[in-house]
Order: structure tokens, then sequence, then C-alpha cells
């Protein structure tokens, strides 16, 4: 059994390494018979992955719910693939593809450390993905949606309100509220608003009253959030923010200033809260502050040394001594037992998908959808940098998820949404240019 485990290892290396370059080779390919072998073969890799991460689970630790877990991750990868094809055609596949290697890495790692919450993980994932069916559908028939600008202000403000008068404080913030014995962060619902609302502004009219009106209301967004001192999430959008605004009218002055007027900010909350100069001293330091908000760093720390370059193997580390592992630190989990080699694929896959929504972006002759997408892609890409960050103490910790691998519904679900509505962007860019040259194009 040993011996196996420390094959599996170098077997989930060369699987998510492979899977990477395929991801990189298919966006200069123009041959679509190419293209077709290396949409196939990645899916073929993504069956190996899950197929292997599951034997060695069942393994070690048999249950009748993760071989039931397994058996519906199998179905929902093979329903999610069949649906897109059936349903729509011109379909990006090498989206799908990518959402479901990081789905699949995540539903092996969070089962690894907790059966139940990757059942529940799937299911949310399932029920995500029900919804984002219907997402292409919704963007290519309502043309509406560039006129609702101040009905995504509304909707983003009025949800963050809700959760700073009505949610507990978690880890020194208020980050959701629950309903029904339903926990719902409403924070990655207004992901999805404010970048919408931003584009919606800028679209028609890039001005500098506009762009001051624009940041104004997302200025409000933010600060509600630093007021719940959910100060990751508000570095989030405040990032986006000014991506969508120096796209929208590329003017050089405006990222300036809104760098230099976040660095104040910056400055402002590590005065006024405790809980921001509590997470400086501990990522300055995490020694000195061991016992208390030091501790989750060190043994994110300790897990990323154990690792090494090819991990320990699967259910040979200790990830569990990592507090909150399946959520804000599962980055470190993954780094013990599937090695730094595997996690830096895994970053390549990330940044293939970034890429890739760059690339459908660029395509985009709607100024309101090009938009739409360049935010939520800064969103995804910033996401990322900001866990991966935070856990290899290369900034301080925030306390964001690392999107469709960490455990969370609400991330999840708002993941699965955003990449939907980037397909429907991409399956719009068809509608807009039906002379466009196919084998010129990303599919």
């Amino acid at each position: 059994m040993y011996l196996f485990t420390q094959i599996s290892k170098y077997l989930f290396i060369f699987f998510l390494l492979v899977f990477a370059i395929k991801d990189y080779t298919y966006l200069f390919r123009k041959e679509e018979k190419r293209k077709k072998r290396i949409l196939g073969s990645q899916i073929r890799i993504l069956y190996l992955t899950a197929g292997l991460g599951f034997l060695l689970i069942l393994i070690n630790r048999f249950s009748v719910m993760n071989a039931a877990l397994f058996l519906g991750i199998l179905l929902y990868f093979g329903i999610t693939l069949a649906g897109y094809r059936l349903m729509y055609p011109r379909a990006s596949m090498l989206l799908v593809n990518n959402m479901l290697m990081l789905l699949c890495v995540g539903f092996i790692v969070i089962a690894r450390l907790d059966s139940d919450q990757a059942l529940k993980q799937f299911l949310i994932a399932a029920g995500g993905t029900v919804i984002a069916f219907l997402i292409p559908v919704i963007i290519r028939k309502l043309r509406v949606l560039k006129n609702l600008t101040w009905l995504y202000a509304l909707i983003g403000i009025a949800s963050l309100m809700v959760v700073l008068a009505l949610a507990r404080m978690s880890g020194g913030a208020k980050l959701s509220i629950s309903v029904g014995g339903i926990t719902i962060q409403f924070s990655e619902l207004v992901k999805l608003t404010l970048v919408f609302f931003l584009a919606s502004k800028l679209a028609a009219d890039s001005s500098v009253k506009s762009v001051i009106i624009a940041a104004l209301v997302a200025a409000m967004h933010v600060g509600i959030l630093v007021l719940s001192t959910d100060l990751g999430t508000a570095l989030v959008f405040f990032v986006a923010t000014i991506v969508i605004i120096y796209v929208a009218t590329r003017n050089p002055v405006y990222p300036i200033v809104g760098l230099l007027a976040g660095s104040a900010a910056a400055v402002a909350a590590y005065q006024l809260f405790g809980h921001v100069r509590q997470r400086v001293t501990a990522w300055k330091d995490p020694f000195s502050v061991y016992d208390t908000s030091g501790y989750q760093i060190v043994q994110g720390l300790f897990a990323i040394g154990a690792g090494g370059w090819f991990g320990t193997g699967l259910f040979l580390g200790r990830p569990n001594s990592i507090p909150v592992a399946t959520k804000d630190y599962i980055f470190a989990a993954i780094c013990e037992e599937f090695g730094a080699v595997f996690c830096i694929c895994l970053l390549f896959v990330c940044m293939s998908l970034y890429l890739l929504i760059v690339s459908i972006s660029m395509q985009i002759q709607d100024r309101f959808y090009r938009l739409v997408s360049i935010g939520l892609g800064t969103e995804y890409a910033f996401q990322v940098f900001l866990t991966v960050g935070g856990v290899t103490k290369f900034i301080p910790m925030t306390g964001i998820t690392l999107p469709l691998i960490s455990y969370g519904g609400s991330s999840v679900i708002s993941t699965i949404i955003m990449l939907a509505i980037i397909q429907g962007l991409y399956i719009l860019r068809h509608d807009e240019t039906a002379s466009y040259d196919e084998d010129g194009g990303i599919h």
C-alpha cells in the first residue's frame, strides 16, 4: 500500500502536468481535428485523476458514502460534458475541461479531509451547474442586461448591508448569514453584480463624470465590506474596479489614482482595525504569535515544507493539523500530500483559465460584454493570487478561498456561474461575427 501511494503521487503530477501542457498547446492550435484530440485527452486525464484519487480514498477510508460520491462525481462529469456539447455546440469545451479539473482536485482533497464536506461540495457544485446551463441562454436572449445599471448597484449594496446588519462575527469578520440552516455569503453574489454595474455604467459613457460616479458606487461596496472587516473580498472588488475603469477609458491616470487611494485606505485600515494589525503581525513573524493568530500560518508553512517537491502521498501527511484546511488553507494541504510540483501545475491550469477568459474578452465586439468578461476574469485571477500568496506568506492572509477547489457553497456556485457567463459571452461572440473565421478562434 505504501509503495502504491508513493507511485500515485508521481502519477498525479504527471496527469496534471500533461493536462496543463495541453491547455497551452490548445491555445496556439488552429487545426480543428487537433483541438478535438487535445480536448479528448484532457477528458481522459480528468477521469484518470478522479479514479486514482478516489481509489486511494476508498482504500484508506472505505465507506458507502465515499463510493457513492465517486460514482456521483463520474456521472456529474459525464452529464456536464455531454450537456454542454448538446445544448451549446459552439461552447468552449476547454473552459469546461478546466472547470471540471479544478473541481476534481477540490473533490479529492476535501474528501480526504472530510467526507461529509466533500458530499456537500459535490451536491452544491451539481446544483450550481444545473443553474449554469441556463446562463448562456440568458446572456444571448436578454439584451436588456446592459441597461440594468442601477439595479445591479442596488442589489449589491443591499446585499452587503444585510450581511453587515445581520451576520455574526466569524474569524474577525462578518462574512455570511444563515437562512434555514443554509449559510449564504452574499459577497460572492455581489462579485457578479458589481462587475455588471461597472460594465453597464462605463460601456456607454466613459467620461470623467461617469468614471467618478462608478468609482463612488464601487467605493460604497468596498466601504461596507471594510466595515464588515471582510477585507479580502474588499480587495478583490477594489482591483476589479481599477481594471475595468482602465480598460474602459485607457487612461493610466485612473489606476494610478486608484492605487494611491487604495494604499491610503490600507494604512487607515491598519490603524482602525485590530483584526488587520493581528494579521500583519502574524504575517511578519508568525512564530512570535504562534499560540494565537500565527498558528494557522505556521502550520501551513510546516505542511508546505513537509510536502517538499513531490509530496508525502495521499493519507501520508497531516493536513488535518492545519486550521480550516478545507477552506482558505486548502492550498497548503495540497502542497503537503501532492507536492510543490503538483501545485505549480495546478497554478498553470488556473493561469490558463484566466488567459482563456482574457482571450474571449478581447474577441467580443460589444463593450459592455467585453468589460464584464475582463472584470470577472480579474476577480478570479486576483482571488487565486490572494489565496496562494497568503498561504505561502508572500502577502498577509486575507481569508479568501481558492476558487472551485476550496470548500464553500457560495464560492463554488458563484465561480461556476461566473464561468457560465463567460461561456455565454463566448457563444455570443459567434452571434456577433457570423463571418468570423472559426479556425482562428478558441473552441
